[in-house]
């Protein structure tokens, strides 16, 4: 399919978060071969603000499949959309039956999608999505029917911030007394899904330990969702961190994360967040498996887990312990985590190798 200007490509990602981070490269190798064409995303309303002022883009476009625009009249609506709009070729890298059906109705031309997904017979070219490698690498492959070399594309993720935000993220830490002198660490102890949460006892010991060690600052993460966790962590390691829970909005997360030297996290959006940011990161797994694809995409990061038969026990964790033992998390310790921070902080990392290992996280196996 040759370039052109005339080209308009949309590429669909509704999924978490996280998954709408790790998208990113994909869309700067769509940049890359059609440089002059007009490149949208179809996200959540949620997710807007992790690809506001991202170059690569030239319109966000969401849809609300968890509110007004939810059900198939929903679909059908946004579909109806999506037609008047000309795209020329979609590419989806999200592989639900909603997303295909989305660009089916919408009569775009030329649909690239997973041979995986249930809605795979609404593609034209359909692609492997291998399971065993990471998520970012399964994105690129979709551009293999526009003659892209996944191993060519560029892969370092992508979440920018504005002045505003950042501005209101100083004038936030002025008011919370943080200061920009010595270590700064962030902890990230929340997580949609509660097996995928490391104990908050554990974080609570965590903290105590690397203010003891270190005489950082530290900051504490989390949606207002997290306000009732993150409450008993402060209160069980004497509330020596800056609570930043609810204080910010998604664009300011990314601000702030700016200010942390390390970043302590669940498997989580956050985690590729930080990652995108060029935040050196520890991130703890628990109910999940780094091999589903999601760690975190960068030779900066070192991972924690507990080696179990019964992990990963579902895609995205899960409410509650099939098995009722947690062992995931409850045998993962303070000092296991605290091996990670130190490990980056002496600054042992796989910087300086080439390739996809230049992109590959450390590994601490209980």
């Amino acid at each position: 399919m040759a370039d052109s200007k005339r080209e308009k490509i949309l590429v669909v990602q509704t999924s978490f978060l996280g998954d709408a981070v790790l998208t990113t490269p994909l869309l700067s190798a769509i940049r890359r071969r059609f440089p002059k064409a007009k490149l949208a995303v179809l996200c959540t309303p949620q997710a807007r603000d992790l690809f506001a002022g991202n170059p690569d883009i030239d319109e966000i476009l969401t849809d609300d499949k968890r509110g007004s625009g939810g059900g198939l009249s929903g679909a059908w609506r946004k579909a109806k959309d999506l037609k008047s709009r000309g795209f020329t070729i979609a590419v989806s890298p999200h592989k639900s039956f909603r997303s295909a059906l989305l660009v089916y109705l919408a009569g775009i031309p030329y649909r690239i999608g997973f041979r995986q997904s249930p809605g795979w017979f609404f593609y034209h070219s359909r692609v492997d999505r291998d399971p065993t490698r990471h998520d970012v690498e399964r994105n690129l492959a979709l551009l293999q029917p526009l003659g892209v070399d996944p191993a060519e594309s560029l892969r370092d993720l992508r979440v920018e911030v504005d002045p505003v935000s950042r501005a209101a993220v100083e004038q936030l830490f002025h008011s919370l007394g943080v200061e920009r002198n010595g270590l700064i660490m962030g902890v990230n102890p929340g997580s949609v899904w509660p097996t995928k949460r490391w104990a908050l006892e554990g974080y609570a010991e965590l903290m105590i330990q690397l203010k003891k060690k270190y005489s950082c600052q530290i900051l504490v993460f989390g949606g207002p969702e997290d306000q009732q966790i993150t409450a008993r962590i402060q209160e069980l390691s004497g509330n020596i961190g800056v609570s930043l829970v609810g204080k910010v909005t998604l664009q300011q997360l990314a601000c702030a994360l700016d200010w942390c030297d390390l970043f302590i996290t669940n498997d989580s959006g956050p985690m590729h967040i930080a990652v995108a940011r060029g935040v050196p990161v520890v991130a703890v797994f628990c109910a999940t498996t780094p091999s589903l694809g999601f760690y975190p995409h960068s030779s900066k990061a070192v991972v924690i887990e507990k080696e179990l038969p019964c992990r990963p026990c579902g895609s995205h964790g899960g409410r509650r312990c099939p098995l009722g033992t947690e062992d995931c998390i409850r045998l993962i310790k303070a000092e296991d985590v605290l091996r990670g921070v130190d490990r980056l902080l002496d600054g042992k990392n796989r910087a300086g190798r080439g390739g996809w290992d230049a992109y590959l996280p450390q590994y601490i196996s209980l």
